[in-house]
């Protein structure tokens, strides 16, 4: 791969999703395009970028889908969790007590252990009879499959207690894997969407979990979804960032509530 390669595929992803790639990400970006060329049987990256050129509507989306980082697990960064749970639960029954709509919204959502695990962590918790959703969006389309289909193998799922994977999962005993029964799946929605693009989104959302998205992108970007996000979270909404992620000081509309949540301030 050589430096006219590389700079072609960065200036590509940043201009598709605003994903900066840095030299310090060109192993990375070997390996993961490497594995396009095998699939396709190229024998050069700039085979390959001719190839993608020239066949853009197909293999662009599995261009893209091969540089995403998919990294995640049931409950991870569990004060999160708890955060949703003892905190934001209780003021979200009382903002809607009467028209008793609840949305929370999983940008990034991976393989789909977020989303469910929101769902875990809030089962009972909003009456059965109230109209509560969870979107959940991703740019990759390989894993928006997977999370739709909720099948894990027995080491994803180490998130999990031995009861919540008795109640919410079926056990194929055999593959040692575990499918996620219908009862968790029902108030879910999966939808492939690019965070740089238009948002086909209805607010106002109660909750957005952004975990471990926004480091991939430049600070400018940044701004911009911060100042999006804003105007989709309801007056005293939250956004959660993942553990390596901040809002700097700039940001009038959100105060820090530590833990890298952020409430929306209520104007």
């Amino acid at each position: 791969m050589t430096n006219k390669d590389y700079s072609f595929i960065s200036e590509r992803v940043y201009e598709a999703c605003g994903i900066v790639l840095s030299e310090q990400k060109k192993d990375m970006v070997y390996a993961r395009i490497s594995r396009r060329l095998r699939k396709l049987g190229l024998s050069s990256f700039s085979e390959y970028i001719s190839y993608l050129n020239n066949n853009e509507s197909v293999e662009f989306g599995e261009f893209i889908n091969a540089i995403t980082t998919n990294l995640t697990s049931f409950f991870r960064e569990t004060h999160h969790f708890d955060f949703l749970k003892k905190t934001a639960v209780p003021e979200i029954l009382s903002r809607h007590k009467s028209d008793h709509r609840v949305r929370i919204w999983s940008a990034g959502c991976s393989l789909g252990m977020e989303p469910y695990s929101i769902a875990i962590c809030l089962d009972k918790l909003i009456p059965s009879n109230w109209d509560f959703k969870i979107l959940a969006t991703d740019l990759d389309t390989n894993v928006l499959e997977s999370g739709r289909e909720a099948i894990y193998e027995g080491g994803q799922v180490s998130g999990l207690s031995d009861a919540q994977l008795k109640k919410y999962f079926l056990k194929d005993g055999s593959a040692k894997r575990y499918k996620a029964k219908p009862y968790l799946k029902q108030n879910i929605s999966f939808k492939q969407l690019n965070l740089l693009k238009e948002w086909p989104i209805k607010g106002p959302f109660d909750v957005i979990f952004c975990r471990n998205v926004i480091i991939y992108f430049d600070h400018e970007t940044k701004v911009k979804l911060f100042n999006r996000y804003a105007n989709l979270l309801a007056p005293g909404g939250y956004l959660i960032l993942g553990h390596s992620e901040s809002m700097g000081r700039e940001n009038l509309q959100f105060k820090g509530l530590g833990q890298n949540v952020y409430q929306k301030i209520a104007q």
